[in-house]
This record gives C-alpha cells, sequence and structure tokens, in this order.
C-alpha cells in the first residue's frame, strides 16, 4: 500500500531547506561586492555558512529520497506525473549545483571559509583568479536557474491546491 503523504523526515528536511533557501537569497543578493584582495565580511561567512548548511541537508534530503519511496499519487495525469519527477530531480541538481559552486568560487577566491565562525572549511581548489571567475558565472546561472524552477515548483504547487484541488500539495503539508 503506498502512503498518501510523504513522511515526518521527508517534510522536515524539504520545509527546513525552503527556509534556508528564503534567507540564503536575500543574503547573496543585499551583500556588498567583494573585489581581489578584500577579505570577506560577515555577509559573505553566513552566506557561505548558510550554502554549506544547504548543502548537507540536501544531500540528507536526496539520500533520504533515494532510500524511502515517494508516495504514488495515481490520480496524475502522465505528463504531470513526468513533469514533477522531472522537476523534483532539477531541483536536486540546481541545488548541490548552486552550493557546490558557491563553495568553489570561494576557494578560488582563496579565501578563508568558516562555517558560521565556528569552525574552518576545507578548501576545494587553490587561489586562481581565471577559473574563479568562470565558476562564478556559473554559480549565478545555477542559483538563477534554480530561482525560476522554485518558482515554477510553487507555481505548480498552488495549481494543485487552488485549481485542481486534488491534494498533491497536501502531500508535503504538515499533518
Amino acid at each position: 500500500m503506498t502512503r498518501p503523504s510523504y513522511d515526518a523526515t521527508a517534510k522536515l528536511l524539504h520545509w527546513i531547506i525552503v527556509g534556508l533557501l528564503a534567507v540564503q537569497y536575500p543574503i547573496g543578493w543585499l551583500m556588498p561586492d567583494i573585489h581581489r584582495g578584500q577579505t570577506p565580511g560577515a555577509a559573505m561567512t553566513f552566506h557561505i555558512s548558510f550554502g554549506i548548511l544547504i548543502l548537507a541537508l540536501i544531500v540528507l534530503r536526496l539520500i533520504w529520497r533515494l532510500t524511502h519511496p515517494v508516495p504514488a499519487e495515481p490520480s496524475l495525469p502522465p505528463w504531470q506525473r513526468i513533469a514533477s519527477q522531472v522537476s523534483h530531480w532539477m531541483l536536486y541538481l540546481l541545488v548541490l549545483a548552486t552550493t557546490l559552486t558557491g563553495w568553489l568560487f570561494a576557494s578560488f577566491r582563496g579565501w578563508t571559509v568558516s562555517f558560521f565562525y565556528m569552525m574552518r572549511l576545507p578548501m576545494l581548489a587553490s587561489d586562481n583568479a581565471a577559473a574563479g571567475k568562470a565558476i562564478d558565472g556559473l554559480h549565478q546561472i545555477a542559483e538563477w536557474s534554480l530561482l525560476v524552477l522554485i518558482g515554477l515548483h510553487v507555481a505548480a504547487a498552488l495549481a494543485h491546491l487552488l485549481i485542481y484541488r486534488d491534494r498533491v500539495m497536501q502531500r508535503m503539508l504538515p499533518n
């Protein structure tokens, strides 16, 4: 028998990541630019720290998803089921890409990175200006692509809630 709803762990990880992304995007947009030779300040430290936290949680969420079946929704038309599966895997991929390219960017810039000032994070690469510029471009593409996909995901969830009224969205809401 399939469960009508996601389990509590999947829901908790989903909503924590949603909350962290809601904090992460404004920090990234509002922090000042940091040019070569400048030391990253508190805003960048928090931006990187939230990114690392999101990375850890998305890896946990991905492991959970691979080891725990997704509740089936037999009432969905095939095109919606396929679109849902593709968009969910793209969300995982883009969150991973965004967080990893951000960490790589900091490494290529030669920044000492800490996790909320508590522990130093390892560098993923050595200081390299050309690679830093390239990876920054990839980071920006990933972050904007993720934002667009999040918007589509929210729009689809609201369509299921308000238009189709098929209880698809309720599967991820707290009981």
